[in-house]
């Protein structure tokens, strides 16, 4: 029973090593920040096929809290959000095989699958505060404590 424990946790390794890494955005997904007005950005987070929905969620308020950071503000509120979930299809090829028995030759054939592939997607607005310019409306999220909470948790790529 152990090996097949030793297995299961060998497979979820690679897999998890093979979802969306918290990047700019790339042909395997990531996320972006577009300024809209000056207060107000978009954000765009994409994964891949082994990326989990919770994990662009993550990736998204993340980069939230690091654009409000970086333009000098300490909180951000999420205007509006959209899931930006696309689902592709894959096939897996089918194959026959013929066997001969004596004179007579049997064929059977298996057809390929098709499988579901499901890419997680979030498209936020968000818009950003400066608690040192005035209050800050009802709602709103610390970007430090977003940065703190998630950002520990988030796969980056390596520095090479």
């Amino acid at each position: 029973m152990g090996w097949k424990l030793a297995i299961m946790a060998t497979v979820t390794a690679l897999l998890a090593g093979c979802q969306t890494q918290y990047q700019d955005m790339g042909a395997t997904g990531g996320v972006s920040a577009m300024p809209i007005t000056s207060d107000t950005y978009r954000i765009v987070s994409r994964g891949n096929g082994f990326t989990d929905s919770t994990t662009v969620q993550d990736y998204s308020l993340l980069k939230a809290a690091e654009t409000a950071l970086s333009t000098g503000n300490t909180h951000f509120a999420v205007v509006s959000s959209a899931d930006a979930t696309r689902n592709e299809y894959g096939q897996t090829s089918g194959y026959m095989q013929t066997n001969v028995i004596g004179n007579t030759a049997y064929t059977t054939y298996n057809p390929g699958q098709t499988y579901n592939i499901v890419k997680p997607g979030q498209d936020l607005i968000v818009r950003f505060f400066d608690s040192k310019k005035g209050p800050v409306p009802p709602g709103a999220w610390s970007a430090q404590e977003i940065y703190d909470n998630i950002s520990p948790r988030v796969m980056r790529p390596k520095k090479r």
